[in-house]
């Protein structure tokens, strides 16, 4: 059953500054700020379930529910922040401010300046990232919070969850950067420079002043429309509108000439998109906004991106969409491999979207998933039944792990299970997990496990060299296309590294092939031959020829059987002969 929606109001909050007024990064002085913001949820006995939400660059504080007598949710991310989503306001008390030089409530160009009883119009001061941050860290203080549990947001608001994690480390418990970057591309900043051209260039804009005239919406309603050809892909674009053209009306000559201006669909959506923007949004506020986007960029300060993101203690969740154009997937993989290489918790998801950057607002039923399980996650102890046989594989496994270290990744991890053995029997350790399948690696990172979706086949860009002091490859070589590059890739995390493979060299396989003729199926290769995903199976020697080729040494070796008889051939030598299962503890030899 539905829960009902909720409804919210907007408060106002008027900042409390020294006599000097709030200072800000490029120079400016504001006397006085109001914030406006909602806020939905309850706020826990202990005060430590509050989520601060950053807006994106025309949002507002009204991120979910409605108001009162309203008849639907107009609120811009409803379908995340609501009883049992992905922001669940059953769990969490969220928060979300208008950012200050905005337009709908918090301090901005069309706010009234005290020194004048005028708008502030071009007398506006220029602000930073760090200003609005900062300015919202003062915010929420101002209401009680000294720390909160989490900071997230999307796009432009992503950018200002980055900074609060670097610019104020330890105020929040976890940040959230989705669809963002450290920094805008080249191309993104060609576009806001092209947006503010168009409504500089106003006959109306008048310096910034027109608030006691007509104002400068032919060009902002340009802006907008520039703006939003980088919010879709162009195969949403294409699947939405196409080439197709639309039905003129010919009511009358005046009719079918307006009909004419907007003739293909996406015209007249993009058309659409600037009318709306302009009865709701201030140019001057436009203005403000994207220079103080334009110019961000997280490392600035820093000798590099990873000496930035070491500032920051909270654990990281980083999602990218796979068709946005506006903040490319590898701006979101450079800021993962920062955190990597800061040795910091950090998560990466790349969602495929196929719409595009507003995917994060439209197409997010991943999303919700992986949001939920980030913002839920804790560790629990193993408690999903396994074979006895695998049990003790895994034990075996962990006895084999090097002593004293930190860090763990499992690659292909499937569910989890090994992982959760590992976190048991070494408390301190911590431990990441790769896999293919977004929905399964999720409910691992919920289960108090950093995570990184990734085809392990691809590489493993985002990792840095020696990120990890041990890596883990169990029974998952034979599915790999390409074995020998990933192993490559494996020494390369880390600089010890323990494989599991079923041996192709088993007696029973030999046996199947000698008398039947036919690929054979046992207890650890159950598929028949046209439907495994074993693709690269290889015996025991197989493995050591490959390790001899790749100058990797092989430390130790576990061979292991469940049958009486395969035990004995292992007892009297012949280990390729009897061996089901084959673990070896691997690593580079020195050049």
């Amino acid at each position: 059953m539905d829960k009902p929606p909720l409804i919210t109001e907007t408060k106002t909050l008027k900042l409390e500054l020294p006599p000097e007024g709030l200072k800000l990064e490029h120079g400016g002085v504001l006397p006085e700020v109001e914030i406006a913001y909602e806020t939905c949820g309850r706020l826990s006995e202990a005060r430590d379930n509050v989520v601060f939400i950053c807006h994106a660059l025309t949002g507002d504080a009204h991120v979910a529910g409605m108001y009162a007598g309203e008849d639907k949710p107009t609120g811009w991310w409803s379908n995340m922040v609501r009883p049992g989503g992905g922001i669940d306001t059953d769990r969490y008390f969220v928060v979300c401010a208008n950012i200050l030089g905005g337009c709908k409530g918090t301090t901005g160009p069309a706010s009234t300046n005290p020194a004048t009883g005028r708008p502030y119009g071009s007398a506006f001061p220029e602000i930073t990232v760090g200003d609005i941050v900062d300015v919202h860290k003062r915010f929420l203080e101002q209401l009680g919070f000294q720390r909160i549990y989490a900071v997230l947001g999307g796009s432009f608001g992503g950018m200002q969850a980055a900074e609060f994690g670097v610019r104020f480390p330890g105020f929040s418990e976890k940040c959230v950067l989705v669809a963002t970057g450290p920094s805008l591309t080249t191309q993104a900043l060609a576009f806001d420079i092209v947006g503010r051209e168009a409504i500089l260039n106003d006959p109306n804009w008048r310096g910034g002043d027109y608030y006691d005239g007509e104002r400068p919406n032919a060009g902002l309603a340009q802006a907008r429309k520039l703006a939003h050809i980088t919010y879709l892909s162009n195969e949403m674009m294409k699947e939405k509108f196409g080439r197709r053209l639309r039905a003129l009306p010919k009511d009358s000559l005046e009719q079918l000439t307006s009909a004419f201006k907007e003739q293909f669909e996406v015209e007249s959506y993009l058309a659409h998109q600037g009318r709306k923007f302009t009865a709701r949004f201030d140019a001057n506020s436009y203005i403000r906004i994207t220079e103080a986007m334009d110019y961000y960029d997280l490392a600035a300060g820093f000798k590099t991106l990873t000496d930035s993101v070491a500032r920051s203690t909270s654990r990281t969740l980083i999602v990218a969409l796979s068709g946005d154009w506006l903040f490319l997937p590898r701006q979101s993989e450079a800021l993962a491999r920062a955190f990597h290489a800061a040795k910091k918790e950090v998560s990466y998801f790349c969602i495929p979207a196929e719409a595009g950057h507003d995917a994060f607002l439209t197409h997010i039923d991943q999303l919700v998933g992986v949001l939920g399980d980030f913002l839920t996650m804790k560790p629990v102890p193993p408690d999903a039944p396994l074979p006895e046989e695998k049990l003790k594989d895994y034990a075996k496994l962990i006895d084999m792990m090097p002593r004293d270290i930190r860090s763990v990744l499992d690659l292909a991890c499937s569910d989890g299970s090994l992982l959760a053995r590992i976190a048991a029997r070494h408390p301190g350790v911590s431990c990441t997990g790769i896999d293919i399948n977004c929905g399964v690696l999720s409910r691992v990172m919920r289960a108090g496990h950093d995570a990184i979706l990734a085809d392990i086949d691809e590489g493993l860009k985002i990792v840095p060299n020696n990120t990890f002091d041990c890596a883990v490859l169990s029974e998952s070589l034979q599915v790999m296309k390409h074995p020998d590059k990933v192993l490559d890739e494996l020494l390369r995390v880390a600089p010890v590294g323990l494989v599991s493979f079923p041996n192709f060299g088993l007696w029973k396989v030999r046996l199947g092939l000698l008398f039947r003729g036919r690929m054979p199926k046992t207890k650890r290769l159950p598929h028949t031959w046209y439907n495994t995903p074993n693709i690269h199976l290889c015996t025991v020697r197989d493995f050591f020829d490959l390790c001899r080729e790749k100058n990797i040494e092989t430390e130790s070796v576990a061979y292991l059987a469940t049958h009486a008889f395969s035990k004995l051939l292992i007892a009297i030598g012949l280990k390729n002969f009897g061996a089901s299962r084959v673990l070896v503890k691997i690593r580079r030899k020195p050049v």
